[in-house]
């Protein structure tokens, strides 16, 4: 027989937990944990009911039951209404692995190396554009560096370059309009300009698609492989699935990268110790030949376990959705088809009983034998089959940009601790998040 966990506390007729589910979803799970263990049930406005499960086996039974018993689609309508009903991870299963084999290889092994000159050419510019001594809020520029990395790396580097800034200014307006709450369909300012703006840059990638097939590049970058992409039984790909692959790679790779290399700087300026060693082991690398290949960007080992505990500490994406296609039994309890489910990373990253100092930024927690298995628990970039495919590209690009700056600055938070953003949106850091530098004497740059 189907039934719901145990109902959090709290809940008002009608909304349910609607307005602390917005305010802040963490502090409504903390409540809900502290109530009822690593799984309960809170109300939704209209009578609905979802799931929330917390810890490292419901998160593994989370991401195994996706496209079983549990489905991405309708727990995310709003890329079905943004990109397309069947495209990428809202699409039936065999489409969406059909889709991924298209990207996937980009990413993989030695088509990494292409990217590492263009990503160490934007974090100089960055350096450049400083100058030596001054302030800067994170978020503010690593935004743009993230989206001018990616398009750069995906669009090609004449291309990019030749792009005005109002082509970055689109992907921010069509971000602005991919959110959950409020729907998407109410005829709200944001979600007119979000529809537009992809309509605009539809026609752009378009135009540059066409152009690539007309003139061939070679060797062939990565959009010239878009352009000529076909799926595995040797049948085109529709062009409208080629740019919306475009489309989610600059957009997503910009919200999270950005948000996460924040965090990052953020998290090493709040804690010496691992500001010196990144540091001093950024100063070695770079004091060679700088960054040339994947290979070259490999010994930053302390900064990769950082940039792992920044994930621990502060997950961009900080909830995750399925909806019950049929019933699943999890800890003896068989929850109904129809039940929205989430997992949250930033509260499972920070249990107590599994993290020991749970809210201190140590790094070494990810190192040796015992740290594969810490690695095995963050959810930050989803998992299973779902999990983020450019994970290791924004891993490169994060180590790359932070080398640079933690080499040429001295530098130093202006503000006090920095939280992150309120509401249900990607976790970024809020305002202000200034940091102070000046420029070393013996910079490589």
């Amino acid at each position: 027989m189907s039934r719901l966990p145990k109902m959090v506390s709290g809940a008002k007729p009608v909304i349910g937990h609607l307005t602390e589910f917005h305010r802040s979803p963490e502090e409504l799970f903390r409540r809900g944990r502290a109530e009822h263990g690593d799984m309960f049930t809170f109300a939704l406005p209209g009578g609905h009911k979802a799931v929330a499960l917390l810890g490292p086996e419901r998160s593994r039974l989370f991401f195994a039951e996706t496209d079983r018993a549990l489905s991405v689609r309708p727990a995310y309508p709003f890329i079905a209404r943004m990109f397309a009903p069947d495209f990428f991870f809202v699409a039936p299963f065999d489409e969406y692995r059909r889709q991924r084999q298209i990207i996937l290889p980009r990413f993989q092994g030695r088509q990494l190396d292409g990217y590492v000159t263009a990503m160490d050419a934007e974090a100089v510019a960055l350096i450049e554009q400083l100058g030596d001594a001054g302030e800067f809020t994170v978020t503010d520029h690593f935004a743009p560096l993230a989206a001018r990395i990616a398009a750069r790396c995906f669009l090609g580097r004449d291309l990019a370059a030749a792009i005005d800034q109002d082509f970055f200014a689109e992907f921010r307006r069509f971000s602005g309009g991919i959110a959950s709450f409020p729907r998407g369909d109410w005829p709200l300012p944001k979600f007119i300009r979000g529809k537009r703006a992809r309509n605009r840059l539809r026609v752009i990638l378009g135009d540059l698609i066409a152009e690539r097939r007309k003139a061939p590049l070679d060797p062939p970058d990565f959009l010239q492989t878009i352009a000529e992409a076909h799926y595995p039984d040797g049948s085109p790909v529709p062009d409208l699935v080629l740019i919306n692959l475009i489309l989610l790679l600059i957009v997503g790779g910009h919200e999270t990268t950005a948000g996460h290399m924040s965090w990052a700087l953020l998290d090493l300026l709040g804690n010496p110790r691992e500001l010196a060693s990144a540091t001093s082991e950024s100063a070695e690398v770079l004091a060679g030949n700088g960054f040339c290949d994947f290979a070259s960007v490999k010994p930053l080992r302390h900064l990769d376990l950082c940039l792992l505990e920044t994930e621990r500490l502060h997950p961009v994406a900080n909830l995750l959705v399925r909806e019950a296609l049929a019933p699943l039994e999890v800890d003896g309890t068989t929850i109904p088809a129809g039940t929205v489910m989430f997992v949250s990373p930033a509260v499972s990253h920070r249990l107590a009983d599994l993290w020991p100092e749970p809210d201190a930024f140590r790094p070494e927690r990810f190192a040796g034998e015992e740290g594969k298995l810490a690695r095995q628990m963050l959810i930050g970039f989803g998992g299973g089959t779902h999990r983020c495919i450019g994970l290791h590209f924004a891993h490169l690009e994060m180590k790359i940009v932070l080398a640079r700056l933690l080499t040429h600055f001295d530098m130093e938070l202006v503000d006090g601790p920095p939280q992150p953003v309120r509401g249900f949106r990607a976790k970024w850091p809020a305002s202000p998040c200034r940091v102070r530098y000046r420029a070393r004497v013996t910079s490589p740059v």
